[in-house]
């Protein structure tokens, strides 16, 4: 891919059953996480995993090594009644949301699914442990390298990635979302960085999503006009 660019990022929560029976609301991720493993060996926990190896299921992942806990391990330990704690769905996020809900067990969520799933009714499960740095979820637009799939539009895609990196299209990323659930579901990264007034937030998705400094190394840049001006 060519002329990658940062356009919106959002976070990644924990859900769970509203009366949190193991009280991790208002804990930092990692220290939720080894909460609910302790509490799991215990058979007072349930964690369902996506385990479908997409993007959320490989925060997932970073997350229990960044807890110190081997995920390996934690799939294999039982109960003291002999069941297992940690489940995966090895299904998308939907299915995975309604699996944690029969079960009342807890997950991790990109927040627009989970808000458009719990504001249909398809699950009761809350948001137990809010955003944070670890949680961070940033999107990208890459456009196909025209060198290497002919098929591609690049013109078309550099136009679109424009667009969403413009004031209008991020604004729309600023307004998505609130009329039917109360609150964006992506934050404009464009807008963010502009204002500059959000320096820890900044440092992070730095620190996390640029290569070699920037959204896009020069190497991987093609013809991007004022892309990146």
């Amino acid at each position: 891919g060519v002329n990658r660019k940062i356009i919106a990022y959002n976070f990644y929560i924990f859900v769970g059953p509203s009366s949190d029976p193991i009280g991790v609301t208002g804990l930092s991720p990692i220290d939720a996480l080894k909460k609910i493993a302790e509490e799991g060996a215990k058979g007072n926990a349930i964690w369902v995993s996506r385990g479908d190896n997409s993007g959320t299921h490989s925060k997932e992942k970073a997350l229990w090594k960044l807890a110190g806990l081997n995920v390996t391990i934690l799939k294999q330990q039982l109960t003291p009644a002999g069941t297992p704690w940690y489940y995966e769905a090895g299904a998308g996020m939907t299915a995975t949301l309604q699996l944690a809900d029969q079960k009342d067990g807890y997950t991790i969520a990109d927040v627009a699914t989970f808000l458009k799933t719990s504001s249909t009714g398809v699950i009761k499960l809350v948001k137990v442990v809010d955003s944070g740095k670890d949680t961070l979820n940033v999107y990208s637009a890459i456009i196909c390298n025209p060198a290497k799939n002919t098929r591609g539009h690049y013109e078309a895609s550099l136009t679109l990635v424009k667009y969403m990196a413009s004031t209008e299209g991020q604004q729309l990323f600023a307004t998505y979302g609130t009329t039917q659930y109360g609150q964006t579901l992506f934050k404009p990264w464009i807008t963010t960085l502009k204002a500059g007034t959000e320096t820890e937030l900044i440092q992070w998705v730095k620190d996390y999503a640029y290569i070699e400094g920037s959204d896009c190394p020069t190497a991987y840049r093609l013809n991007p006009g004022d892309l990146y001006s």
